[in-house]
């Protein structure tokens, strides 16, 4: 069985980076009065699309190695 966990983390994690990030930068900007202007869902959004991304390349990175022959 050769299921890596990272594969799907990295997926969901990306996923919801970008729906945080699209968020932050459609909409209400009055939100943002009570964090001292600053966009916490870009913030996090941009966190959580890093996260992701580390965790896919670390997936595509161990589907790579050759196991040698199998028997």
């Amino acid at each position: 069985m050769n299921f890596d966990l990272r594969l799907p983390i990295g997926i969901l994690f990306s996923f919801y980076g970008v729906l945080l990030v699209l968020y932050g930068f459609i909409g209400d900007k009055a939100q943002y009065s009570r964090s001292l202007d600053i966009n916490i869902n870009v913030v996090w959004g941009l966190v959580l699309l890093a996260f992701g991304a580390v965790m896919l390349w670390l997936s595509r990175r161990s589907g790579r190695k050759d196991n040698g022959p199998q028997n």
